[in-house]
Formats: C-alpha cells, structure tokens, sequence
C-alpha cells in the first residue's frame, strides 16, 4: 500500500467516479483502475460497490477512508516540514474561504502574500462556511475564513475561531439607477421592507448570505420580489451593474466597485461576523502564519477611511 493508490482511492470516494477522478489526479483511468484493484489485492476486501458506473463505498471502503485521508494529511505535513527548511522561499499554503469573501477581503490578501512571497504555492477552496469547516477538521486546509460562528466545543474540539472582522450589510444598486431612492429623495438607507418591494438578485439556497437573508424575509413576514436568482457572488454584482435590481451584499465587495451604489440596511440590520478558523492541534507552518498575518492586515487596510467602508466594517483584533 502506497500514498499514490490511497490518493486515487480518496479522489474516487469524493467524486463517486473513476473517470471524474481519473482526470482530477491527472492520470489515464486504467492506471487509476488498476491501482485501486492493487489496493484492493493487498487488503484482501473490496473498496467500492460497481454497478452501472454509480460507485459507492463498501463497508471496508468506508472504514479505509477516514485513514486514509489522516495518512494523506500526515504526509502532506512532512511535506510542508521539509519546505519549512527553505524558510519562505518555497512552502504551500491552503486557504479556504466563502465566495462573498474571495470576491473582497481574499483576493487582495492573496495578491499582497504572492508579492510578498512569490515562491509560496497558493490552494485557494471556495466553499459554504460549514463545509469550510469541515474539509479544516479532515487536514485539507492550513486555514479558513467563514462567515458563520459554530460552537465547535463538542463536535470538532481540535478546531478554533478568531474573529477579526464585523461587516454591515448593505443594499446595491447600479450606479445613478432609482431603485434606492424614497419618495423624498436619495435614500441613505433603507428598510428590508423598501427592499422586498424592489425587483431583487437573490443567491442560490445553501449560501450563507442567501439563508441570512432568507431567514430575515421570513421572520418579518415579507417575500422578496425576485428578479433572478440561484447565482453566484460575482454574477449577482453583475447583474446589479446592469440594472437588473438590487441586491444584499456585504459591504467589502464595494472595494473598486465604480459602477455600483449602495445604502445601509436597517430594520433590521443584519452584521455578521467574519472568523479565521485553524486547527489548535497543529503547529501551523511559516507560510500559513504568513498569511495569517497578511489577512489580519488586510483586514485593517479594509477599514481605512480612504476605502470608504470604516462605517460598516470594523477590526475586532
């Protein structure tokens, strides 16, 4: 048994297929086939139930993958060790982030850690918050940054939470566009029952945002008027440059955002809480405390006056 066969079969566990896993790990599907049926040699059980190319976990496989995927982490931390050697000049670091803040806070704490430390590989996961968490408890990320505050005590004591940022959310619209104005005149804010009644660019259900918002609708009796919906961060801010409608975002994606307006949002407000979350059980390595520390001044960079959003989004370090 070697790492490459239990990578294959950990990337056939994710995908639920050979083909899909084949291209994933870049081999030919028989070189994936057949290490997965040597694997399966060597233990004397099968891993996987084949039928009409639907592949699932047989008992053996379900027990095999949670070890698998700790030797994996473990190997990639002698990996990382190693590089340590090399100070910063080479290392990796695995980010995982929500969309609304990749779009904000991470690409420009991405590009100033690449100038910084231009030999450092960077793996960048795009995920849901509880995901994000997730895939941080099984070793697949060094970080996170989430939008959501978990009590992690019982079932995840090894991780920990910090947060750093409190961000207001704010309501978008095409810049110069009527749709945050009043009937007196130009709005500087408005209401979640002004917004309901605004044709409205919604995410998809199982965004953090979209459930935040949804929830909001729901406990004061409104239903939204939806112009379009089930989209991504940057398809919704397009959208709303467009003049499709408005939407609730927060307000970190105004950074270089020339095209768009915005007002805050009350009644009710709806902050949230932006959080690094990383494993207490693991020294961190020195690009993961790199960029640990080039978030938390990014983050400080993003409340500076000149951004323009020091009245919505505060440094909680």
């Amino acid at each position: 048994m070697n790492l490459e066969q239990l990578r294959s079969f950990a990337e056939v566990a994710a995908t639920g297929h050979f083909t899909k896993a084949a291209a994933t790990l870049h081999l030919a599907q028989p070189s994936l086939s057949r290490q997965i049926s040597t694997l399966e040699k060597e233990l004397g059980a099968e891993l996987f139930h084949r039928a009409h190319g639907h592949i699932t976990l047989t008992d053996a496989g379900a027990t095999l993958l949670p070890t698998a995927k700790r030797m994996l982490a473990d190997a990639e931390a002698v990996r990382r060790d190693m590089d340590e050697l090399a100070g910063l000049r080479r290392g990796r670091v695995r980010l995982g982030a929500t969309p609304t803040l990749c779009v904000s806070l991470v690409a420009e704490a991405i590009s100033r850690f690449h100038t910084a430390h231009p030999g450092v590989e960077l793996e960048l996961v795009e995920k849901g918050s509880r995901e994000l968490i997730e895939s941080l408890a099984g070793g697949e990320l060094d970080l996170a940054l989430i939008t959501r505050t978990f009590d992690l005590a019982p079932q995840m004591p090894r991780l920990s939470l910090r947060g750093i940022l409190a961000e207001d959310l704010v309501v978008i619209a095409a810049a110069g566009s009527d749709l945050l104005t009043s009937d007196r005149a130009q709005a500087d804010r408005i209401t979640l029952a002004e917004v309901a009644d605004r044709p409205q660019v919604l995410f998809h259900h199982g965004y953090d945002l979209r459930e935040a918002t949804s929830a909001a609708f729901d406990s004061a009796g409104l239903s939204p008027r939806v112009v379009v919906e089930g989209v991504e961060m940057d398809a919704a801010l397009r959208f709303v440059e467009r003049g499709l409608g408005v939407a609730i975002v927060p307000a970190m994606v105004l950074v270089d955002r020339p095209l768009l307006d915005s007002v805050p949002l009350v009644d009710p407000r709806l902050p949230r809480t932006v959080s690094l979350a990383t494993r207490a059980d693991v020294r961190a390595t020195k690009a993961a405390s790199a960029m640990e520390s080039t978030i938390l001044s990014t983050a400080h960079t993003l409340t500076d006056t000149e951004t323009g959003l020091s009245d919505y989004v505060r440094v909680l370090d």
